[in-house]
């Protein structure tokens, strides 16, 4: 499954890269395409008798955004690609990740209304390197802990319903018949994850029937000022109780053609993981070229 997963990937990014050299001849008026590339790095330095502290640091990260949408009468799909992966490296410490994720939405679309289509979705999330938690020992020196990497945990979600779209920058999928894999590949894993996301010690995938409600939204708030926002839900018929939530906001400022800003976050609440809320929070200055 890996190997399929990752060659999807692999078609999907070729298939967005050849969107922007097709030749002129070919008919792609019911095609809109695009692709941003972006860097961004930051680097902090302190003489030693600096009294206001701080400590020296160099941190990279990069990103990947691709899209592929096709409209023609009632019917459309949409794909959308997003690579992230950031590093940081302080001193006195090994180099960690401030960032890691591979996410792929792929959604056909029937129009059935002004305002309501029927849909069917797949969607891919997972990230590409090792993750881990740092804890003292008992001599107080910190250990690294691995607690996720590639496929352990990824998730593969089937869904169909009704979206409800009232403008084109915000809409709203009702999935009554959402299927959800949770991969964990690496059968040690739970040995320092005890959660394990959810999946039976001893096996690699958990299969939930569930209702998922995905509202997004992005609009330019101004001229240079652009906010992108989604929620979902995700409700297993079985365990109710249990519900997932996941929030993710971000806004990115264009400084000028190539440069921005971008400060985003994510609010995560799976007890399949832990039973407090997760937040992470990026601010980031880099180079965005966009196709």
């Amino acid at each position: 499954m890996k190997k399929y997963t990752l060659l999807l990937l692999a078609n999907f990014i070729f298939f967005a890269l050849q969107a922007q050299t097709e030749k002129a001849t070919k008919d792609t008026t019911y095609w809109t395409k695009g692709l941003q590339i972006g860097l961004n790095f930051n680097q902090a330095a302190f003489s030693s008798n600096w009294k206001g502290g701080g400590v020296n640091s160099v941190a990279f990260g990069g990103i990947i955004k691709a899209k592929a949408n096709y409209a023609k009468e009632k019917w459309s799909w949409t794909n959308d690609l997003l690579l992230e992966y950031g590093m940081v490296k302080n001193k006195g410490q090994e180099m960690r990740k401030t960032a890691d994720r591979i996410f792929l939405d792929s959604k056909l679309g029937y129009q059935i209304s002004a305002k309501w289509n029927f849909y069917a979705s797949l969607s891919f999330l997972s990230q590409f390197d090792k993750g881990f938690k740092y804890v003292p020992d008992a001599g107080g020196i910190e250990r690294s802990i691995l607690i996720s990497q590639l496929f352990s945990p990824a998730y593969i979600t089937e869904s169909v319903g009704l979206e409800w779209k009232p403008v084109t920058y915000f809409g709203m999928r009702f999935g009554a018949g959402t299927i959800r894999q949770t991969i964990v590949a690496d059968k040690e894993l739970y040995k320092n994850e005890p959660s394990n996301y959810g999946v039976p010690i001893g096996q690699t995938v958990r299969n939930e029937l569930a209702f998922q409600l995905l509202a997004t939204f992005d609009k330019n708030l101004a001229t240079n000022l652009n906010l992108k926002a989604s929620y979902l839900m995700f409700a297993n018929y079985e365990t109710l109780e249990a519900t997932d939530h996941r929030l993710e906001m971000i806004v990115t400022a264009k400084v000028n053609k190539y440069i921005n800003t971008t400060l985003s976050g994510i609010m995560l609440y799976d007890q399949d993981q832990d039973t407090q809320i997760q937040i992470s929070q990026v601010l980031a200055l880099g180079i965005l070229y966009s196709l």
